[in-house]
C-alpha cells in the first residue's frame, strides 16, 4: 500500500467542529462541514474513504467525477427522541479530491458500510517518462 501526496488540512475539520460547537447557528467557520477523507493506492485502484456516519447512502450521498475531480456530497439529518427530550443534528458535507495520473473514469465503484464511504477507482498505466531538454548556448 502506498500513500499518494495529497494536500490535506487534517486539523481543519476538528477546528471547524470546535468552532461550530461554541458559536451560534449561522456563524459557522465554513458554509458546510468538511468531510474527513483518506486515500491510498491498493491493488491497482485509487481508494478514497470518507467518514460520513448517520446517513442513508441511497438518498443522502452523491459521488461524481468530472475532469479528474472526484466530488463527494452528503447531507445528514438526524433526530433523537428519548424520554421527552429531543435532539437533532444536521448539515451538508462536501469534498473534492484531484485524481492522480492514471486514474480511469470508467469502472468506479462506491460502497458504504459502518459510516465509511469507500470509492474505488481503477488505475491505468501512467506514461510518465523523463524528457531531456537540450540547453542551447546564449549570446
Amino acid at each position: 500500500m502506498s500513500r499518494l501526496p495529497v494536500h490535506r488540512t487534517s486539523l481543519l475539520p476538528d477546528l471547524n467542529d470546535l468552532w461550530n460547537a461554541f458559536t451560534p447557528p449561522g456563524l459557522a467557520l465554513f458554509g458546510t462541514h468538511l468531510l474527513r477523507v483518506e486515500d491510498t493506492v491498493e491493488d491497482g485502484h485509487y481508494i478514497v474513504r470518507a467518514e460520513i456516519p448517520g446517513i442513508d447512502p441511497a438518498k443522502d450521498v452523491e459521488v461524481s467525477v468530472q475532469e479528474r475531480q472526484l466530488t463527494i456530497k452528503a447531507e445528514r439529518s438526524e433526530k433523537h427522541v428519548e424520554k421527552g427530550r429531543s435532539e437533532f443534528n444536521y448539515g451538508s458535507f462536501y469534498r473534492t479530491v484531484t485524481l492522480p495520473p492514471g486514474a480511469e473514469g470508467e469502472g468506479i465503484e462506491a460502497t458504504y458500510a459502518k459510516g465509511i464511504l469507500t470509492i474505488s477507482i481503477p488505475m491505468g498505466q501512467t506514461k510518465e517518462s523523463a524528457k531531456r531538454i537540450e540547453v542551447k548556448p546564449g549570446e
